[in-house]
């Protein structure tokens, strides 16, 4: 079974206790954690990862006065000050920010041992935390909501934790445990994840109705150098890592404008001062309502391959696996999604 991190256990060993038997040097009889202890630190967890009260009741499904109720709790079972809240703000105080870790390590760890005693079952139980970059939806070649749906049909009491997030913060989960499993192109990929192969994603170089050269024919453009010939116009650049394939096409771009994700590439490119990369599963309705024209097709566009990362050095999940699996199989009869 699974043994607990020392933070886990030391987050467990502070709570009931007031504070002046922490600071006393003599050693007293502890009271057993009950599972209302594990609410409370649930209930923590999702507000400082929410950013405060108001923000965590859809996460939780309970109103802002019964967490402020077991906020209140937790924080005079801890003997501790865990956060502050006025004009400035939700804000972790330092003690907060250190039982925020434990709470991690210690739900984490709850978490790997019901996946553990899952396996001496035939059902699948428990939680999928996966995180997926923005846009990914609207590809047609992505497997993702087939794979889920096939984990469902396997464990309908399994809870799917859905997280959008930038690449590098989707790997950042990965390696600190609270992804499961990332959707993220691979670009820059830490070695301590492994990688599987899903699909190739081609991204165009559009501009906007209203641009100068919303109007000009492809091949006029083609002839005058393509899309290394464009390098006077306005253009939007990513600010998150490409691949070689990507950052080749946009030197020689002028970089007027910096997007960190892809949808705020597309709010300045529909603009029509912008020129700018797109996948073309994103641009495609914008393109058929005329509002966005792919430039030099034949010459700008390139592509980027998706995978699904996880930890190398992962604990046995049945649930991660059996989604794994779902998503390395063939697309027998299932085009995309």
């Amino acid at each position: 079974m699974a043994s607990l991190s020392a933070g886990a256990r030391s987050t467990l060993s502070c709570l009931r206790r007031p504070r002046a038997v922490r600071r006393s040097k003599r050693v007293s009889r502890q009271s057993p954690v009950t599972d209302f202890d594990i609410r409370l630190l649930r209930v923590f967890k999702a507000v400082a990862e929410c950013g405060g009260f108001s923000a965590a009741e859809n996460e939780l499904g309970i109103s802002r006065s019964a967490i402020s109720l077991h906020m209140g709790d937790l924080e005079k079972r801890l003997g501790l000050k865990l956060c502050r809240r006025g004009r400035g703000g939700f804000a972790l105080t330092e003690e907060g920010r250190e039982v925020l870790e434990g709470a991690r390590r210690l739900l984490s760890g709850l978490e790997a041992f019901r996946t553990e005693v899952n396996a001496l079952h035939h059902s699948l139980r428990g939680e999928l935390n996966i995180g997926i970059t923005d846009t990914l939806v609207s590809s047609p070649e992505m497997r993702i909501t087939h794979a889920l749906a096939s984990l469902k049909a396997q464990g309908p009491e399994v809870r799917i934790n859905m997280h959008m997030d930038p690449p590098g913060e989707i790997a950042r989960g990965v390696l600190d445990g609270r992804l499961h499993v990332g959707v993220v192109p691979a670009v820059n990929l830490p070695a301590s994840v492994d990688s599987q192969a899903l699909y190739s994603e081609r991204s165009g170089l559009y501009c906007g109705r209203g641009h100068p050269l919303f109007a000009e024919p492809s091949t006029a453009l083609e002839a005058l150098g393509g899309w290394q010939a464009l390098g006077q116009w306005d253009a939007v650049v990513p600010s998150y890592p490409l691949s070689e394939a990507g950052r080749e096409r946009h030197v020689g771009l002028k970089p007027s404008a910096t997007a960190s994700d892809r949808e705020g590439a597309a709010f300045l490119i529909l603009t029509g001062a912008y020129i700018g990369y797109l996948p073309d599963h994103h641009a495609n309705l914008w393109v058929a309502q005329g509002r966005l024209r792919e430039l030099c097709s034949e010459s700008a566009a390139y592509e980027t391959p998706f995978v699904a990362i996880t930890r190398r050095d992962r604990r046995p999940h049945r649930v991660l696996e059996a989604f794994l699996a779902a998503l390395g199989k063939s697309d027998a009869g299932v085009s995309g999604d």
